[in-house]
């Protein structure tokens, strides 16, 4: 089995840019995926149609990938949350490694310059089962060692945010 790597994110460009009206309602579908059109319109100052109608242009353009709910991950089972960093030679985009993307366990792969090839966001049910991840990556050809970032507390967690920061906010530092 072939598995494509060369585009494995491919972007489209939506018809027109996104307006005011958009980002408010993809923020309103970020918020609760689950909001009804109506309540949205509320929100946003359009009627339901008028939300439908720019909901379904965002998904048939791709903005709009689709909703999902969010899971707790450690209501879940999986209460171990860790980042690896992945150094393999060359760039580390092998077949073999995109075959980690069905590991549920793996849940972001980018490929970054700097230091290190790939970075994994990986959540498991405890340190036993990362060791156990990892000792699948050691299996792969190529691969010469990882650094693992065991998180200890989670700030903020969120998906792509629709807003655009228009002018950054001077955020005074507390006094020494």
């Amino acid at each position: 089995m072939t598995i494509e790597t060369e585009n494995i994110q491919n972007p489209t460009k939506p018809d027109r840019p996104l307006d005011g009206f958009d980002r408010k309602i993809l923020s309103a579908l970020a918020a609760n995926g689950r909001e009804t059109y109506t309540k949205i319109g509320d929100q946003v100052g359009l009627s339901a149609p008028a939300v439908y109608e720019r909901v379904r242009r965002m998904a048939e353009s791709g903005v709009l990938l689709g909703t999902a709910g969010r899971i707790d991950g450690p209501l879940s089972g999986k209460p171990f949350l860790a980042f690896v960093h992945v150094d393999a030679n060359g760039w580390g985009k092998s077949q073999r490694m995109m075959t980690l993307r069905s590991y549920p366990e793996i849940e972001e792969m980018h490929s970054v310059a700097g230091d290190t090839c790939v970075i994994m966001k990986v959540r498991t049910e405890n340190a036993h089962a990362l060791e156990e991840l990892l000792s699948q990556l050691y299996v792969l050809p190529g691969v010469k060692g990882t650094k693992s970032f065991v998180v200890l507390s989670t700030y903020l967690e969120r998906g792509v945010q629709a807003e655009i920061t228009k002018k950054w906010p001077h955020i005074p530092l507390p006094p020494d």
